[in-house]
C-alpha cells in the first residue's frame, strides 16, 4: 500500500516535469531532444524522462509510468507499435510485448486505475521528440493489447474523468477533433518544422513561435500529414498562402498576386510580400520531406484561378 509520502513525491514529480516541459518547449511551441529530456533533475538527482531503451518510463521513485514514447518512422516504413485512433475516436497505446503481467504494462495500469497525468512524447525527427501532456490512460483493452488514451482537458487543466466511449456522431466528430487538435496537428508541425530546420522556407526567419506548417493538400482535401504535405512558413506568409495572395509554382517559386504587387501600403507588404515575388523555396534535404510535386501542382491551380 501507498503512502502519503509516495503520493506527494509522484504527484510533485509529475507536476515539476510538466512545469519544465513548458520552459523547455515554450509552451508546446518547439521540439525537444532526446538529450534534453535526459537531464531533467528532481530534488537534486537527474531524472530522465523518457527511458534510452524502451517507450515505457517508469522512475523507481514512482510505483506507475510517468511518459510513453511513439518512436518515429519514415513515410513508407512499419512502426514498431501501432498506436492508432479506435473507432471511437480515441487514441490506442499499444502494451510492451504480450505479457498483460510484464512491469511496464503493470506500470501503465496503475496510471489507468489511479487516473494520473501522463506525457506522451511522440517523434518528430530521429531523437527528437513533441511533448503531449498531460495526457489520461482511461480504460485497458486486454484483447487488443492496449490501453484508451484520452487528450481531452477540462477548463482547469486536468485530465477530464472518462465515463464512456463516445458513440454518436457528434461524439464521434468531438473526438477527432480534439484528436487532431492535440495530436495530429501539433506532431505534424513539429516534425515540418525539424524538417525545414526551423525557418520559413521563404524569408527564413528563424523564430519558431512564428512559424506554422501549412498544409499543401487541406485536410478536407484529403491531405496527408506528411512532411511533403507541408511547408514551413511564417505566420504572415502562411496567411498570404491560404487566402491566395501567395503562390508557389510546381518549380518551388513564389508568385504574389497581380493586384498585390501593385499596391502601396507601407514597408511590411513590399518587404513581407511584394519582394518575395521570383524567391525559390528553401526546403529539406531529404528527398522524402520535399513537398510533393502533384500537390503543389494541384494547389498552384486554386492559386491561378482565385487570381
Amino acid at each position: 500500500m501507498r503512502s502519503a509520502l509516495e503520493d506527494e513525491i509522484d504527484r510533485r514529480l509529475r507536476a515539476e516535469a510538466m512545469a519544465w516541459l513548458d520552459d523547455k518547449t515554450s509552451n508546446g511551441a518547439a521540439s525537444v531532444t532526446r538529450t534534453e529530456l535526459s537531464n531533467f533533475m528532481f530534488d537534486g538527482e537527474r531524472l530522465p524522462l523518457i527511458d534510452p531503451q524502451q517507450g515505457i518510463r517508469k522512475p523507481r521513485q514512482l510505483s506507475a509510468a510517468l511518459s510513453i514514447l511513439t518512436t518515429f518512422t519514415r513515410p513508407g516504413r512499419s512502426a514498431p507499435y501501432n498506436d492508432v485512433p479506435g473507432e471511437d475516436g480515441m487514441m490506442r497505446y499499444k502494451w510492451r510485448g504480450e505479457d498483460p503481467n510484464h512491469s511496464d504494462n503493470r506500470a501503465l495500469r496503475e496510471v489507468c486505475a489511479r487516473g494520473l497525468p501522463l506525457i506522451w512524447f511522440v517523434g518528430a525527427a530521429p531523437g527528437v521528440f513533441h511533448a503531449i501532456y498531460p495526457v489520461i490512460l482511461v480504460a485497458e483493452e486486454p484483447e487488443q493489447h492496449q490501453f484508451v488514451v484520452s487528450l481531452e482537458q477540462g477548463s482547469s487543466g486536468e485530465p477530464t474523468t472518462f465515463h464512456a466511449p463516445p458513440r454518436s456522431a457528434p461524439e464521434r466528430a468531438y473526438a477527432d477533433r480534439m484528436t487532431r487538435q492535440r495530436l495530429h496537428q501539433p506532431v505534424f508541425r513539429a516534425r515540418v518544422l525539424e524538417a525545414y530546420r526551423t525557418s520559413c522556407a521563404i524569408c527564413h526567419l528563424r523564430h519558431s513561435e512564428l512559424l506554422d506548417a501549412a498544409h499543401i493538400t487541406a485536410d478536407a482535401q484529403g491531405g496527408i500529414p506528411q512532411v511533403s504535405n507541408g511547408l514551413a512558413l511564417c505566420k504572415i506568409h502562411h496567411a498570404a498562402y491560404d487566402a491566395n495572395i501567395l503562390g508557389i509554382r510546381p518549380d518551388l517559386v513564389v508568385e504574389i498576386r497581380r493586384d498585390i504587387l501593385h499596391e502601396k501600403d507601407g514597408p511590411m507588404l513590399l518587404h513581407g510580400l511584394q519582394e518575395m515575388a521570383g524567391v525559390t523555396l528553401r526546403v529539406p534535404s531529404a528527398r522524402v520531406d520535399r513537398p510533393h510535386p502533384e500537390a503543389l501542382e494541384d494547389r498552384y491551380a486554386q492559386f491561378v484561378a482565385a487570381a
